[in-house]
């Protein structure tokens, strides 16, 4: 069986061509059990992104992975770019947002999160 992470690469290498992937898992930098598939991070850099905004290019890899959004997957940080973006950033991605720990109020208000 495969791992989540290799599946995610996978579908979005058979579906959108990229010119560029990454697919990391920062499941280590949140409170899960060690070995968890959790939280991703993707770059995807695709041609198939041009004419299209930004929400349009995460509802389709949204849904190319709707299957494992609807499981395994509790967080992921899409940065989807055109060939041409990706080269007016340097070929670099932004970092990932921290995490606010969870959605109770009392944890968002204990981060300073109204």
């Amino acid at each position: 069986m495969d791992s989540l992470e290799t599946t995610i690469k996978k579908k979005l290498a058979d579906n959108l061509s990229p010119v560029f992937l990454e697919v990391i898992n920062e499941s280590s930098k949140h409170n899960v059990p060690a070995g968890s598939e959790s939280h991703f991070k993707l770059v995807v850099v695709s041609a198939n992104f041009e004419e299209h905004n930004l929400l349009a290019r995460h509802r389709t890899i949204h849904d190319l992975l709707a299957q494992e959004l609807a499981g395994p997957i509790h967080a992921l940080s899409i940065q989807a770019l055109t060939p041409t973006e990706w080269q007016q950033n340097n070929k670099t991605s932004k970092p990932t947002p921290p995490c606010l720990g969870g959605s109770s109020r009392a944890n968002k208000q204990d981060q300073g999160v109204a």
